[in-house]
Order: structure tokens, then sequence, then C-alpha cells
């Protein structure tokens, strides 16, 4: 059976997006044997639901614009286990999000840090008082023995550090929102989550739709559905041809921190790009 693609492009938002399609909100490019779709989804509750009905049959690759681990170290100090998985269970049990998108994120970054003596995390509204956790960057990384970022984006320099919550790029905010919903997708039948098992019938991953930016651009329209309908559409070219193996290779320390899928191979993906 043929390889099918989706790729998510998350949204952290606290209420639910405008009825009319919008940017940031919750896009899904799918890419199959039939042809090309993109679903517009007003919360993470309606796109969870979407993701179940889609891992139920066939081969899928399912990408999340979200990072799927933590720096070096931050695993074992949170949960004592050096696994990511463990932290997906740790924020499952933790983060309250509601079927609206009202969710507590901020304040479960709070207590991450207090539970780490301040840091890692910072961002948030103003209007917000939670003195645990900065509105700015105020951390010493090197002090509080965490990286600032992970290995993987050594390789893509313009992606966001995981900590920040707030403000534009603040892709940390949909880690936290997204990763229990990772914890739960990984539990159903025929689910592997990748690099930290190996691919299987549903593989998820993480995906960086930036790395097509400039394909993007000239696409126009909603940033949003442009990315995830292009990355979707390379990835099931490359997979038609066999050519996805040299992106699933990666170094060891992407066992504990993740791996962006298709990092430092922005040819390959836009060769398959243009085969669609």
């Amino acid at each position: 059976m043929s390889l099918s693609v989706a790729i998510v492009d998350w949204s952290a938002a606290s209420a639910l997006s405008p009825a009319r399609p919008s940017p940031d909100a919750i896009w899904v490019g799918i890419r199959d044997a039939t042809g090309e779709r993109v679903e517009y989804l007003r919360s993470r509750t309606a796109a969870e639901a979407l993701l179940r009905d889609l891992v139920k049959t066939g081969n899928w690759l399912i990408g999340f614009d979200f990072p799927f681990a933590y720096p070096s170290g931050f695993a074992q100090r949170l949960t004592g286990r050096a696994e990511a998985p463990a932290v997906w269970e740790w924020l499952e049990a933790r983060i309250e999000d509601a079927p609206d998108n009202r969710n507590n994120r901020f304040q479960v970054a709070a207590a991450v840090n207090r539970q780490f003596g301040g840091g890692p995390f910072w961002g948030r509204p103003a209007s917000l008082a939670l003195p645990d956790l900065p509105a700015r960057k105020l951390v010493d990384y090197t002090a509080l023995g965490l990286p600032e970022r992970r290995a993987v984006e050594g390789l893509v320099p313009s992606a966001q550090a995981v900590w920040k919550l707030y403000t534009t790029g603040s892709v940390g905010s949909q880690a936290l929102m997204g990763l229990p919903v990772i914890a739960r997708l990984a539990r159903l039948p025929g689910v592997a989550v990748w690099p930290f098992q190996p691919p299987a019938r549903v593989t998820l991953a993480e995906v960086y739709p930036s790395l097509l930016a400039p394909e993007v651009a000239a696409e126009g329209g909603i940033k949003d559905a442009a990315q995830v309908r292009l990355l979707a559409r390379a990835l099931w070219h490359l997979a038609a041809h066999d050519r996805l193996a040299p992106l699933l290779e990666v170094p060891e320390i992407a066992r504990e921190e993740g791996w962006i899928l298709g990092a430092g191979h922005q040819d390959a993906l836009r060769e398959g790009l243009q085969c669609g």
C-alpha cells in the first residue's frame, strides 16, 4: 500500500480560530494517491479527531511543525527519564486544553521553571501575573545547565528556541499544546514516533515547513495553507520514488532531542516538490 502524507501546521491559540479560514489556526495538508487537499480546523480537539480518523487505515507519514523533544538534559531533570516520551506523558498529565482552545500552558511552564529554580521557559502576555515565567528572556542557560538550542537547530538556524512561549515564532507554546496529542496518538495501534522509534504503518515526525520558504512565498495566499500543501507534496513524491531513507538518517543525539525531518536535505525536498 502506498504511503500517504499529512503535514500539520499546529496552533497554541487560546480561543477558537475564526470560522473563516485564517492564518495562525490549524491547517493540515494531505497528499495521497488520489491527489491533495487542505483542511482548516478551528481547535486542537477537532484536529486530533481528524488525525485519529486518518491513522485508522492506510500507511501514513504525519508531520507536525513543533519540536517533539527538548535540548539534552531536560527530560532527565523534569521526569527522571532521559527520553522524550517521558516529557510527553508529563505534559499530558498537566496540560488542560478545552474544546474552545482555552488552556493552561503558561501556568504549566511557570511550574516547570519553579522546579528548575528559574528558567528555562520565558514569554507570556504582560497581563498574566506569573512571577516564575518572565515576559522576556532573562535565562542564563549555561548557569542553568541546559542548552538553549537543540543540535538540529544548528542545521536550521531560523528555527526558534523551544523555550520561547509568546510573540512571533513562539514554537515553545505549540510544543506544550502539541506533545500531549503526540502522547495519545503514539498509543494507537500501528503508530510510531520518529526518530525515537523506527518507522511503522503510521509514522509521526517533526517537520519545519520553512525549509521550503521561497516556494511557499511564491504561492501567495495564506502562508499556513501553502506550506502544509507543498511540504506534503514534496514528501509524498520522495516516498513514491523510494527517496525518503536518507532523510531518516540522524545522529545519536536525535534519540533524546528529536530531529526535524528533512533538515540538511532542502535540495531533496525541492526536487520532490518539482515532481508535483
